[in-house]
């Protein structure tokens, strides 16, 4: 997928997709879907009690937890930077693609339906979401955030 370019004063290019405009539609994109899916994840916990709120709200949180691998043997890191060991974890904790896939085979699997697991998976997508909303993703090997 090629982007287009605009000529600068300076006669350089620049990446519409990345300018500060973008980048604050985005974030505010990402904001609307983390309370929406902190709204249902609520609705959930409020119509089927506190197995599903406990679980909407652990989820909210154990996406972070993946930074603790490899804590144990990691070298000096720079602020910030996570051990290039719990990278691939944590990169796999925070990206959209895997609750929403594990939404779709709750919705169609041939497994009976537990609303506790729909609200886990409520709150992980608005951790995901959260996160991306207040300028936070996935990190490089070397464990920096990206851009």
């Amino acid at each position: 997928m090629s982007t287009a370019t605009t000529s600068t004063r300076t006669g350089t290019t620049a990446n519409p997709r990345t300018g500060s405009g973008f980048r604050n539609v985005r974030r505010a994109a990402w904001l609307a879907n983390a309370l929406f899916w902190s709204a249902f994840a609520i609705l959930e916990a409020m119509n089927h009690g506190w197995l599903a709120g406990g679980l909407a709200f652990a989820f909210l949180i154990v996406p972070d937890l993946a930074f603790l691998v490899g804590l144990d043997a990691a070298p000096p890191m720079a602020k910030g930077q996570l051990p290039p060991r719990a990278v691939p974890y944590y990169n796999a904790m925070h990206r959209a693609v895997v609750p929403l896939a594990l939404m779709v085979l709750y919705t169609f699997g041939p497994f009976p339906a537990w609303p506790p697991l729909f609200a886990a998976l409520c709150g992980w997508l608005a951790h995901i979401s959260y996160d991306r909303a207040f300028g936070y993703g996935l990190r490089t090997k070397e464990g920096f955030q990206r851009d």
